[in-house]
């Protein structure tokens, strides 16, 4: 990603038709730019920061090419706390494309520029009107797919996931301050650690970042849900779960056995969890006289290594069989497994949720729903999740990692302040050390490689 501040430009609106379309422009000084834009169309420029203009859009020849509203934000009054300029008009790919080329035309003499993906979001970064917990929040909310993911995400970018970590770095540097300031007079270590209870201070801090680490592990499952494979042999109901966890028919069900050829993915969402559902073909050993149905499980089995969870469906009319066993035997050791013991409707058994050596058995049936509700609670059990999503953070696995890294340096920092010979300057590295990594969090002290990496994936235009 360029990092030089040149005024840039972007359509800030998803390609295609639309009711609105918007052409975006953030620079340190976009008066030349504005002064060129509308100086055949109104008198009175630069125009009026925060208020809506509604006026033409001019070619370069000044035919009107759109119709449409200009709003100017004066830095540091907006998103990138540089001068931004919104021109909105009517949501078509030609009539943006035509707006864009004529800003960048207008703004040669500032050297206006196309925007990299993420780039205004990153200048609001760079700018101090976000940090980057917040920045990446925003991106978060645009990939949301459930509710539970929007409000999440909301609660981020509006700042209390960086509010704790702030006010856990605070807590970590007033004890820094008092650990650091004693070094000079090593001879009272001991009784320095005793009377300000720094093994009490850092347990402290220690409750508050695990409470964090809870929340956020249950934001970072919001946002990445869970893949949850279904296997099994042929004719079991693997595409009747799908059809029924998903509320329509997304495969198609027949008595012929082996129907599903490849993977069918769908995603939906319990509790405000994204669940993403992949239907795939039945396990067979006969499967070698036709060549796509083999295709079909080698596929079975990729998708299987790459599982959150496995559902493993089997026929509860006929029990266990040789060949079930030998599907069980093959899963990968370290990806939790459900039995589904499908189409009770005929066997007689009762809904239910059993556990036999170590593996979790759900007894229901496809065709009359019941025990459905079973499984998601088993799903959701699996995945970890424990609670609504009112007060957690969209976190990312970055987030969470260095929250981990935090918690492991104040461990060590506990021990060094509850050691019969403590070591002050082994005590105070550690809290250092806590305080660099809940620091990368909000951006206080992250590479620019980092930068580049989570910028780069936002869409252009943001």
């Amino acid at each position: 990603m360029k990092t030089d501040s040149s005024p840039i430009v972007a359509i800030a609106t998803p390609p295609g038709r639309g009711g609105v379309g918007i052409v975006r422009v953030s620079g340190k000084n976009l008066d030349p730019l504005i002064n060129e834009l509308f100086k055949d169309t109104m008198a009175d420029l630069p125009l009026t920061p925060r208020y809506a203009h509604f006026l033409p859009f001019l070619d370069a020849d000044k035919s009107i090419i759109d119709e449409g509203l200009a709003i100017y934000f004066k830095a540091p009054n907006s998103f990138t706390g540089e001068d931004v300029l919104e021109l909105q008009g009517h949501g078509g790919t030609t009539v943006l494309q035509m707006v864009l080329k004529r800003c960048l035309l207008a703004g040669e003499k500032i050297d206006l520029r196309m925007a990299e993906p993420g780039e205004f979001t990153r200048r609001a970064f760079l700018n101090d009107r976000i940090d980057l917990a917040q920045a990446e929040a925003i991106a978060d909310l645009i990939d949301a797919t459930t509710e539970e993911a929007v409000r999440s995400a909301s609660r981020s970018l509006s700042g209390v996931f960086s509010k704790e970590i702030h006010e856990l770095v605070a807590n970590i540097i007033q004890l820094r301050m008092m650990v650091e300031s004693s070094l000079d007079f090593p001879e009272e270590d001991i009784d320095f650690l005793k009377k300000e209870n720094v093994e009490g201070q850092i347990a402290n801090i220690q409750e508050a970042l695990s409470a964090i680490i809870a929340q956020s592990a249950q934001g970072a499952l919001l946002r990445e849900g869970i893949h949850v494979v279904l296997a099994g042999q042929t004719n079991v109901g693997k595409s009747s779960l799908l059809n029924t966890l998903a509320g329509s028919n997304v495969a198609i069900v027949t008595p012929i056995a082996g129907t599903t050829r490849d993977k069918i993915t769908e995603t939906i969402q319990i509790e405000g969890v994204p669940v993403t559902l992949i239907d795939t073909a039945g396990i067979r050993a006969n499967s070698a006289e036709d060549e796509v149905e083999r295709i079909g499980i080698e596929r079975t089995w990729t998708e299987i290594g790459k599982a959150d969870v496995i559902l493993h469906l089997l026929d509860a009319s006929l029990g266990p069989t040789r060949a079930d066993e030998k599907i069980a035997a093959d899963f990968p050791e370290n990806i939790p497994v459900i039995q589904i013991w499908n189409k009770i409707d005929i066997s007689g058994h009762r809904p239910s949720v059993d556990s036999m050596f170590g593996i979790t058995q759900v007894y229901l049936s496809t065709q009359t729903e019941q025990g459905i509700d079973l499984l998601r609670d088993e799903l959701l059990k699996i995945a970890g999740w424990t609670q609504t999503g009112e007060s957690t953070y969209l976190a990312r696995e970055r987030h969470l990692t260095a929250m981990k890294v935090a918690e492991q340096h104040l461990a060590i920092a506990s021990e060094h302040a509850t050691a019969a010979n403590p070591s002050i300057d082994l005590l105070a590295e550690e809290l250092r050390l806590a305080q660099d990594a809940l620091n990368s969090i909000t951006g206080e002290f992250t590479s620019d490689d980092l930068l580049g990496l989570i910028f780069s994936r936002f869409c252009i235009g943001k």
